[in-house]
């Protein structure tokens, strides 16, 4: 940007020098012994005669020119544009010492480029340009600022020469590549070399009075590509620090550009000294980048990360990154020495909606170790270290648009549990649908009746799901008992009104499945050392099952109202009801099982046993209903409304406020079982009591009585000397949030904190802590646009805070155990001291366990250009560590930093 200004401050200087001649020497009179006379010798001077002779007449000759075109192009006029020029003083030429002055709010506008100052001075003589501010009563004011386009500088001074081309610029302010540049001289030697004097390099905002900078005393400037220095040292509030280099080099590419990246160097007790996120940076292109970066401990323990982010404008964006750790913990031949390794894999893709509509493809993906968060050496993550399950999905989806409108999707998924180790995988699995057709449908107008409602749709899925564990991942025995399968469904339904209040439906549904592999059983009576077994033989080759099922359900809506006077403060209530009922009937499919007998042991009596079973046992959906079932279900949910004054006297309508919100209960009657007809009656529901406060429940009753055995019996409760129902299980969940904010009148931005953690099945907030990227630290964007703040702003009156408050109690009652099962209360809150300053804290108490949860303080402080940040968590089941990390928030000056932790304890 310098090389630019300079340049074209260069063309302007000509241009204006230019103009400045044509009006001195313009205003000039010129009189007639100024102009030499005519066929005269070459005379001295002394000699010659000024004035003409009487005896010559002046003689008007006018001679015609025998070509009609010149053969030599005219020369082009420099001046192309308006010439606006201002001194607010004076404007004043100087014949003898051959300047211009232009005085108080001068300026000169040509084109794109203005420069303004106190005074210019343009001195033709020496072929030179001077500008500066005013010097009055010891306060420098009106500086030059020179602009051209986008370019602008900002000396005290400028003067420059442009017969050699060279420039002196004095305390000159100039922006290159996020850094600001602030040099006492600046001297050009040529377009692409600048030398500095006295130099001050910062990213602070702060220009005047940077908290920071790099100091100095020489320095060589390449435009748009680098800035070496010699002795350099870092000045904090203009106190030089220790931190010192010899020499320093500052890249100012545009473009990204490949490089290295410095290391952090530190001490760990049970691995010991260590480099820790170093690596290469490979700008591959515009659209994709690689980092590689690496661990390395001296007690042999060793890591490294990929990483690459990708994106096409309009088109999609994602980034890949790979993770593998080998961790030693102590030395060979200590008894503690334990060696392990973890990995993880993550990709996010994302398409752009209109780059095809039709067609759709995702990825998010994170699979590896199930250990990975609770022992990896290079990230905190204390919320998804508490999630017990990881999660990825990669699919594809193609829409056929049409009547009717065909949807095809191909998808890999897979699932893994942290605590057991297990994964389960579907690759791939396939899904095709075709939307409803109404075959009775009235080619105009809406479709009433039983007959024209009636719609059948197309749904096909096929997989191939493996089931594994962690220690077989990526192994070839992973595949050994994949299970391949596809099952085609048609679901028939319609719809219609019975006496207007009434709404019915009727469904029935066909299914055929299909699998590549069947399991055969028999008795072997020579297995086991001659005491028999059962022997299960696999039967590869394709086979099928169909199954069917019907259902009808009716239902109605009803209204209740209760007014109680518009001068009450409570003028209404509203109680809807929504009753239903649902009939199901599932046949037996016996011809799918088959039997064979085993000899009885237990009991003389009894020669052999009856063993019936499936082939199709164990495959990927199952075998078909071997029993008869039938079932009546009833349903009813409830909601209450009330219409309330509201206090705003201007108001002119009434607040509605719910009271209850959702409280449902379910339960069924098989009507094919010969005892415990009734299930459990469900319940679940809401109430709203304030706003922003979350209060859930559920819970079952169950109206059969227990044996001494603790085991149900086919008698109602109630005819046991009980109640009417048992409560066997109940939840209550109370989830409250509350800010500053709510008193001011604001809306409080939603806190999502990581989506990776809330994907896999755990909180979106802070509860249980916030994550902590070792690799960076960051906590501030670097691109936010934080003005400077002045010494009032520093203290803040107006303290903004928040709280979340989540409170759970389980009771269980299944077989007389009546205990609470779990009860806790967990709590985050932030707190911002000053517009700088913030501390947080999440926590909570399990009342079961008697104990203080997961507990993480947060210190977090903006530093203008810097950051700091420290996160401690000194309770925990998994993790008990520290982190502190100070650094620029530029990504310019990331390597300028230091940071100190205490890995968390491993679980082995």
């Amino acid at each position: 940007m310098l090389q630019n200004s300079l340049k074209a401050l260069q063309t302007a200087i000509h241009r204006i020098l230019f103009f400045c001649t044509v009006l001195l020497w313009g205003s000039v009179t010129l009189h007639a012994q100024d102009i030499p006379p005519k066929n005269q010798p070459d005379l001295p001077a002394e000699e010659q005669d000024s004035i003409p002779s009487e005896e010559e007449p002046i003689v008007n000759i006018a001679v015609q020119d025998s070509i009609k075109n010149d053969s030599i192009q005219p020369k082009k006029e420099m001046l192309t544009d308006v010439v606006d020029y201002y001194g607010e003083d004076y404007v004043y030429i100087d014949r003898e010492a051959k300047k211009v002055y232009m005085y108080n709010k001068a300026y000169v506008i040509y084109g794109d480029m203005r420069i303004d100052a106190g005074l210019i001075i343009l001195d033709y003589n020496k072929n030179e340009v001077y500008a500066k501010g005013i010097d009055s009563a010891g306060t420098y004011t009106q500086k030059p600022i020179f602009v051209q386009a986008a370019n602008e500088v900002r000396p005290d001074s400028i003067r420059f020469n442009f017969d050699s081309e060279k420039a002196l610029v004095y305390n000159s302010r100039t922006n290159q590549n996020n850094f600001n540049v602030i040099a006492e001289v600046t001297k050009k030697v040529n377009d692409s070399v600048v030398f500095l004097r006295n130099v001050k390099f910062t990213t602070s905002k702060n220009i005047d009075d940077p908290e920071y900078y790099f100091y100095t005393r020489k320095a060589k400037f390449v435009p748009k590509k680098k800035i070496v220095t010699g002795l350099t040292n870092m000045y904090i509030a203009d106190v030089p620090t220790p931190i010192g280099l010899p020499f320093a080099y500052f890249p100012l590419t545009e473009d990204r550009t490949s490089g290295f990246i410095i290391p952090t160097i530190g001490e760990q007790n049970r691995r010991g000294f260590f480099f820790q996120n170093g690596g290469y940076y490979f700008a591959l292109s515009d659209y994709v980048d690689l980092t590689v970066l690496g661990d390395y401990y001296t007690n042999g323990s060793y890591g490294f990360r990929v990483e690459s982010s990708y994106a096409l404008r309009y088109k999609f964006r994602g980034n890949l990154s790979f993770r593998y750790e080998n961790l030693i913990n102590s030395e060979r031949g200590f008894p503690e020495f334990s060696q392990s390794s973890v990995y993880n894999l993550r990709w996010n893709h994302t398409q752009d909606q209109k780059a095809s509509p039709s067609s759709r493809f995702s990825a998010s993906v994170n699979l590896g170790s199930s250990r990975y968060y609770q022992q990896s050496i290079n990230q905190t993550n204390n919320a998804s270290a508490l999630v017990n399950t990881l999660s990825s999905s990669v699919s594809y989806s193609k829409t056929f648009e049409g009547e009717p409108q065909v949807n095809l999707s191909v998808a890999a998924t897979h699932s893994q549990n942290t605590n057991t180790q297990t994964i389960n995988m579907s690759l791939p699995n396939f899904n095709g649908s075709v939307s409803r057709i109404y075959p009775f449908a009235p080619a105009n107008g809406a479709k009433k009746g039983i007959i024209q409602n009636i719609n059948f749709q197309y749904d096909v899925a096929a997989e191939n799901r493996i089931q594994t564990v962690d220690s077989l991942f990526f192994k070839s025995e992973m595949f050994d008992n994949a299970q391949i399968g596809a099952r085609h469904t048609i679901p028939i339904n319609t719809n219609f009104k019975i006496l207007n209040y009434i709404s019915a439906s009727a469904n029935t549904r066909l299914q055929e499945t299909w699998t590549a592999r069947t399991f055969e059983r028999r008795y072997d009576p020579n297995i086991n050392e001659g005491l028999g077994g059962e022997v299960i033989d696999t039967i590869n080759g394709f086979d099928r099952y169909a199954t069917y099922n019907f259902s009808t359900s009716l239902g109605t809506t009803i209204y209740g109202t209760f007014n109680f006077g518009e001068d009450k403060k409570i003028q209404a209530l509203r109680h809807v009801v929504r009753p239903s009922i649902s009939y199901n009937v599932n046949p037996g499919f016996d011809q799918f099982y088959d039997e064979y007998r085993v000899p009885n042991t237990a009991d003389p009596a009894v020669d052999e046993d009856i063993i019936t079973y499936s082939r199709f046992q164990n495959t990927l959906y199952g075998a078909p209903g071997q029993n008869y079932s039938s079932s009546i279900g009833m349903a009813l949910s409830n909601t209450l409304e009330a219409k309330v004054r509201d206090r705003d006297t201007t108001a002119t309508e009434p607040k509605k406020v719910k009271l209850l919100n959702n409280l449902n209960f379910s339960t069924s009657y098989n009507l094919a079982g010969d005892s415990l007809q009734w299930s459990p009656l469900n319940f679940t529901g809401s109430i709203p009591i304030v706003e922003k406060l979350d209060f859930n429940f559920n819970g079952r009753l169950d109206p059969y009585a227990l044996n001494n055995s603790n085991q149900r019996i086919d008698e109602f409760n109630i005819n046991n000397g009980g109640s009417l129902f048992r409560l066997t299980g109940a939840n209550v969940s109370i989830n409250y949030s509350f800010s500053s904010r709510d008193f001011e009148g604001e809306e409080e931005t939603t806190n999502r904190l990581d989506d990776e953690t809330f994907r896999n099945g755990g909180r979106p907030d802070d509860l249980f802590g916030e994550t902590t990227n070792i690799n960076s630290g960051a906590i501030y964007d670097e691109d936010d646009d934080t003005e400077s703040v002045t010494n009032s702003d520093w203290y803040n009156f107006d303290i903004p805070w928040d709280l979340r408050l989540a409170y759970t109690i389980t009771y269980s009652n299944n077989r007389r155990e009546d205990e609470i099962s779990s009860q806790s209360l967990m709590f985050s809150s932030n707190l911002e001291l000053s517009p700088r300053w913030k501390v947080g804290v999440s926590s909570g108490y399990d009342f079961k366990n008697k104990g203080v949860t997961l507990t993480q303080f947060r210190f977090q402080r903006d530093l203008e250009s810097w950051q700091m940040s420290f996160n401690w968590t000194p309770i925990g089941s998994i993790n008990t560590s520290w982190y502190f990390f100070i650094g620029i928030k530029s990504s310019v000056l990331s390597d300028i930093k230091y940071d100190k932790r205490r890995e968390p304890d491993q679980q082995l």
